[in-house]
């Protein structure tokens, strides 16, 4: 497996860079979002009724859930199905190359991947929207690893066990729409019911820890209804670190050739 796997990772990368869909929703788009809100003039202003805080900053670690539900949820499942579909991975089964390495390949692809979108989200909302960088950059790194590791491996997950693409598809998209929401997506989360963003908070991939780490965390919190703030909670970490753990564990163990 080690001998293939960078072979593997290699050729998935270049195959990454040919789906320009993927590459401009999962990493161009947040950051292209998070300018169109940034560029209505309301947004960019501080508001009483957000603990005077302003909605842009509010808004920015949303944006980092958007393209990790575009890569880790809607990309590694349709990917691996279609690989299964197409009978790529049956050929591949005839190989000495492990179930795991073609897990690991699409794993490391996705990574950068969100790594580079979120490099962009958080540059662009300092150079261009006067958004702070992230005020504490350990917590931050913690939250950002262990929540987005849990989104790739439901994702793995969905990959690993659908028979085929439309099965894969319909799985991802509830995933997907679970995580967009849970993350104010669709919703700002402070307009949601207080015990919608408590459980927002342990669904991957935790926009919640991502928020405490990066903002204001006494304003963001008095916005968001929640009494207390500080760093990310490590029973937040906790739970989405065991959701990582057992989503990617049993996908490398329900990996399915054809």
């Amino acid at each position: 497996m080690i001998s293939a796997l960078p072979t593997l990772i290699v050729a998935e990368a270049r195959l990454f860079r040919r789906e320009p869909m993927t590459v401009g929703f999962g990493v161009l788009f947040p950051t292209v979002i998070l300018l169109v809100l940034g560029a209505i003039p309301a947004l960019r202003e501080p508001s009483p009724d957000l603990g005077n805080v302003r909605f842009i900053e509010l808004w920015a670690p949303t944006s980092l859930v958007l393209g990790a539900g575009i890569v880790g949820l809607q990309h590694i499942p349709a990917v691996v199905s279609r690989y299964r579909e197409d009978g790529v991975l049956r050929r591949m089964s005839t190989t000495p190359v492990h179930p795991a390495a073609v897990l690991v390949a699409q794993l490391v692809v996705a990574v950068v991947a969100l790594v580079v979108s979120a490099g962009l989200v958080i540059l662009t909302a300092w150079l261009v929207l006067d958004v702070p960088l992230p005020q504490d950059p350990v917590p931050f790194a913690v939250a950002f690893v262990v929540g987005f590791g849990a989104v790739l491996a439901v994702g793995m997950l969905i990959a690993a066990v659908a028979p085929d693409t439309r099965v894969a598809n319909g799985l991802s998209m509830i995933a997907y729409l679970a995580a967009m929401f849970a993350g104010g997506l669709f919703v700002p989360r402070f307009l949601l019911p207080e015990s919608l963003v408590r459980l927002g908070e342990y669904i991957p991939p935790g926009v919640q820890a991502l928020t405490d780490a990066w903002s204001d965390q006494a304003g963001l919190s008095v916005a968001l209804g929640i009494e207390a703030a500080g760093p990310p909670q490590a029973s937040q970490l906790a739970i989405m670190a065991l959701i990582a753990v057992l989503a990617g564990g049993a996908a490398a163990r329900l990996f399915r050739w054809e």
